[in-house]
């Protein structure tokens, strides 16, 4: 396709998407990781022919499994369209070439995000044939990486830093570039637990643009990592939204980390601050001893409808633990709420430490 008939595409593409957030509340998918623990797969499954003799394990290398077991992928993502889902987004969590460094696949990142993105459209893309009253859209996945631009992993060296801004920016360009190519409709940057990370993905996103000529809607979902009301790098909601708000995201809004109680002030911050839309995807609930998330689809949707009700969303879905029972429960709890309106505000200075100072 040449880049003239992908700008039209993208730009069709985000006409229609605004247009569904205009009118409803609209449905993100939910834990990829928990629906890949159903099949039980083991190495072999992971390895596949091509890599059984790749040095190293590579059980736990979710994102390989679109070339090893793309089949167990599409049916994760068709589960979660049929549960009702508007957007599902790439297997793409850790296919940066510095996560994948973890099992020596730096090399394998551009195709892995291009058949990532290349699934997930021939997912969707099918869906909406078969069910032409839908529109269902696909975002391709930024991760934050295993790595902090802000804090250093040795308390003995504060001074260290186990990466760099410009490292960051080219790992996310190279994601970017390769979702794009495959047909992602908007690049989601997401679970972001420092902020400095976020913005070398927003710089590499814009690069990316420039380059190609035209802009893919971005969106930003940022983890409160506990009741602090923080993210790891220590920023309040406030301070974070100062930090990314030059991005003019289509969304932002929180996911991971929490449950969907625990989100409500956060929520609520997002709606007061954000002259954009606002996401909410929460995990479905703590996790217990043993690892595993216990909030029931019922429950999550009636909480997730109190800040429905008070018209604070626009997208809705779920984090690790929620599985096609609690998006199901989810859009048909939420249907009839109100979508967010997008307010206007007066246009002030904002400058964002771990706080935000705003002068007016």
């Amino acid at each position: 396709m040449s880049n003239q008939s992908n700008a039209q595409r993208v730009k069709e593409r985000e006409a229609a998407l605004r247009q569904l957030l205009s009118e409803r509340i609209a449905f993100l998918d939910g834990g990829m990781g928990t629906e890949i623990q159903q099949y039980k797969l083991s190495e072999e499954d992971f390895r596949g022919d091509r890599f059984k003799d790749h040095q190293g394990d590579l059980k736990g290398n979710n994102d390989l499994l679109v070339i090893t077991r793309p089949d167990v992928i599409a049916n994760v993502h068709r589960s979660f369209l049929e549960a009702g889902s508007d957007i599902i987004e790439t297997n793409t969590f850790n296919a940066t070439k510095i996560s994948q460094a973890d099992y020596h696949m730096e090399s394998l990142v551009p195709e892995l995000n291009v058949k990532a993105a290349q699934l997930c459209r021939k997912v969707a893309d099918e869906f909406m044939a078969e069910n032409p009253d839908r529109q269902v859209f696909v975002a391709g996945g930024l991760g934050p990486t295993n790595r902090t631009a802000s804090l250093s992993p040795d308390v003995n060296n504060p001074g260290y830093r186990a990466i760099n801004f410009n490292q960051l920016k080219e790992a996310y360009y190279e994601q970017a570039k390769n979702l794009v190519e495959g047909g992602v409709d908007t690049l989601l940057i997401e679970t972001i637990f420092d902020t400095l990370n976020a913005k070398a993905a927003i710089f590499a996103c814009y690069d990316l643009f420039d380059e190609l000529g035209y802009k893919l809607p971005i969106q930003i979902s940022v983890t409160i990592t506990d009741r602090s009301g923080r993210t790891l790098s220590g920023q309040t909601v406030e301070g974070f939204w100062a930090s990314v708000a030059h991005a003019r995201p289509l969304s932002v809004g929180l996911n991971c980390a929490l449950g969907a109680k625990d989100m409500r002030p956060h929520v609520e911050d997002f709606n007061r601050l954000a002259d954009c839309y606002v996401s909410c995807y929460p995990n479905a609930g703590l996790p217990n001893a043993f690892g595993e998330y216990d909030d029931t689809p019922e429950n999550m949707a009636n909480v997730l409808a109190e800040f429905g009700d008070q018209g604070w969303l626009n997208l809705v879905g779920g984090c690790c633990g929620t599985r096609p029972a609690h998006i199901k429960a989810i859009a048909e709890r939420l249907k009839q709420c109100p979508p967010r309106k997008i307010p206007n505000f007066e246009p002030v200075m904002r400058l964002s430490g771990l706080e935000s100072l705003v002068i007016q």
